[in-house]
């Protein structure tokens, strides 16, 4: 089974034989564990593999193998990063190290070498990531190791990237190619992820879904199912920085229950979507997502909870929460100079009015916080972000820039900060400011109007314009400007694409 690549078959047929794991020798039942430990890994069963690899390194140090002790203490390195908990990841990397240096085995030695560089990388300690991942590539040269010299390759080229260093993007992606060509699964997987977070970072949204699209496919087919769940979570974040909220909470939905480095997003997705269109339930969600951030401790769950927060804060009106949702993890993101994170935190910081150091990188938050409101919203809309974008139209001084942000953020049911900006447009004198969208069209995630569900489910039928207007006893120039206005908030350049958009956003009824 697990040759086929049928690895819930696989974990299945292993659980029935450790039901009576008694009647195995101490060896061969620490080898029945470590198979099952990696199998639920790979579907994604978290416990059960935390647990099984618990046990088969119990046994490994009553048998006394060094190398096998050492291949056990990595994999549970691994295992215990997958299920959340950073501080027992990092304890079993540094007994893994200290184990094979002297177990005289050069490629397992090389792979925790790589193991110990990836949990730096997700510290944020690129230079000790770089410098372990380095040993670890040479050491796999040395052996011609080339599943070993794919992983240690993910990390350096992380660490690189992370960093703001150009040459990182060419490791990682050499890291893909050389694991596709290996036909390593898992060490692909995990270029894949890391490629598509790292470009969502960067708000290189196409370039993103480039890498998305056979990146899920290679999970499912290979029945990668923790990859391809944590790969579900990322589109969910692709679509919610698209403005797809509908497509972002489907995909977000998947992460829900799952091992935490994939929960944690995943709850600050639905989190945020629910905070920007004001549904309530998000602040519980954040909760969820916090406790699970501190256990990882890895600023890239941190931040994005702590961003929501101080977000969610800010759109009620509670400088102070923002203040404390914002500040200590800002402060985290300074200290090891983590560019993705700092630009967004410092905006926030900046609303509740607190001065924090202006950030040079350039990042849309960044220039919004220097009061460059007009460059930021250009950089938002190329990179296809249109509430970011409405969100800094909104504060030009300009009225008929609010009221252009106000109609993005009405078509998009984003009603806290609609609220908000209409209080503004009031402020300014402005005497006839847009109502917000009837309750009827809130209710649909595209903000189609009843008369325009009923024209778009007409539509779907195939009927034409002509017999939309017979069907509904209007005209058919009226019938025309729905259709025409369906087209534009669907984003769908043809009835077909409308069509096809509409069943995706569960329009149809």
């Amino acid at each position: 089974a697990t040759r086929a690549g049928s690895h819930r078959e696989a974990a299945a047929h292993l659980r029935l034989v450790l039901r009576h794991r008694d009647r195995f020798g101490p060896a061969e039942r620490a080898d029945l564990l470590e198979r099952f430990a990696v199998e639920s890994y790979t579907i994604g069963d978290a416990g059960a593999a935390v647990a099984a690899q618990g046990d088969a390194v119990a046994l490994r140090r009553e048998l006394g193998d060094l190398r096998a002790l050492g291949a056990d203490l990595r994999w549970l390195s691994r295992i215990h990063w997958w299920a959340g908990d950073a501080d027992a990841a990092q304890a079993a990397a540094r007994e893994a190290l200290t184990v094979l240096e002297q177990a005289g085995d050069e490629g397992l030695l090389a792979l925790a070498l790589s193991n110990t560089a990836q949990l730096r990388m997700l510290s944020d300690e690129y230079a000790q990531a770089v410098d372990y991942g380095e040993r670890a590539m040479a050491l796999a040269r040395s052996v011609d190791d080339t599943a070993i010299l794919a992983h240690a390759l993910n990390n350096v080229g992380s660490a690189r990237w992370r960093s703001g260093d150009p040459a990182g993007q060419r490791q990682l992606e050499e890291s893909l190619r050389v694991a596709l060509a290996a036909g390593e699964v898992e060490h692909a997987c995990r270029a894949y992820a890391n490629i598509v977070w790292f470009l969502l970072d960067d708000l290189r949204l196409a370039d993103a879904d480039r890498f998305l699209t056979p990146a899920m496919d290679l999970a499912d087919r290979a029945e990668h199912l923790g990859f391809l769940t944590y790969l579900q979570v990322e589109r969910a974040l692709h679509r919610f920085a698209a403005g797809d909220w509908a497509a972002a909470e489907r995909f977000a939905l998947l992460g829900t229950d799952v091992f935490p480095p994939a929960r944690c997003p995943a709850l600050t997705v639905l989190a945020r979507v629910r905070i920007r269109r004001g549904t309530g339930g998000g602040g519980e969600l954040l909760d969820r997502a916090w406790r699970i951030a501190l256990d990882t401790r890895e600023l890239q769950r941190l931040a994005p909870v702590a961003a929501a927060r101080a977000e969610a804060a800010w759109l009620r009106g509670d400088p102070a929460g923002v203040l404390a949702a914002a500040e200590p993890v800002h402060a985290q993101a300074r200290r090891l100079s983590a560019p993705p994170h700092l630009p967004e935190l410092g905006y926030w910081l900046g609303k509740a009015g607190r001065a924090v150091p202006l950030d040079g990188s350039g990042h849309p938050y960044a220039l919004q916080a220097a009061g460059q409101w007009d460059k930021a919203a250009r950089l938002w809309q190329e990179a296809g972000c249109p509430y970011e974008h409405a969100a800094a139209l909104a504060e030009s001084p300009d009225p008929a820039d609010k009221l252009s942000a106000l109609l993005t953020l009405d078509a998009m049911g984003a009603l806290p900060l609609a609220r908000l900006v209409r209080g503004e447009l009031r402020a300014l004198g402005v005497r006839h400011v847009p109502r917000g969208p009837h309750a009827a069209t809130r209710r649909n995630p595209a903000g189609l109007t009843s008369r325009q569900l009923q024209v778009l489910r007409l539509l779907v039928q195939g009927l034409t314009n002509a017999e939309i207007a017979s069907r509904l006893v209007v005209s058919v120039r009226t019938v025309d400007n729905h259709v025409r206005a369906v087209l534009e908030k669907l984003d769908a350049p043809t009835r077909r694409l409308a069509a096809a958009r509409a069943a995706e956003l569960g329009l149809l009824g």
